[in-house]
């Protein structure tokens, strides 16, 4: 497994983290209504969620991006670093919305898709 497929792994399995966030602790949770219940909540549960769904917004322009770069034969110690560095924007995104860093969540947000982008351009 390439480094970039290891990082395809692990951003499929992030927004779930989030989501465990999103429900730390499990207050007043219910599972028969999940959806409802974290619609309804708000501060750090609220942005997790948000943060969820952004990080699976993300994936498929990501994963596209390794798998064409993997078949068209593109450098892979190239790809292998901007997915990592796609990684790492992603978990520190991922902080930023939980800690309620608006500008500094965008920025994080602007380099993980400059890496996406970069990896594009290796084909």
């Amino acid at each position: 497994m390439t480094i970039a497929y290891a990082c395809v792994l692990l951003m499929g399995l992030l927004p779930y983290v989030a989501a465990g966030i999103a429900k730390k602790g499990f207050a007043e949770y219910d599972n028969s209504m999940p959806r409802q219940w974290l619609a309804q909540q708000t501060g750090f549960r609220a942005r997790a969620n948000a943060a969820q769904a952004n990080l699976f917004e993300s994936l498929p322009l990501f994963f596209a991006a390794v798998i064409i770069a993997t078949i068209q034969k593109a450098p892979q110690t190239t790809v292998d670093l901007l997915a990592v560095g796609f990684v790492l924007a992603r978990i520190a995104y991922l902080f930023c919305y939980i800690a309620n860093w608006p500008t500094t969540r965008s920025i994080v947000w602007l380099c993980g898709i400059a890496c996406v982008v970069a990896i594009f351009f290796q084909i």
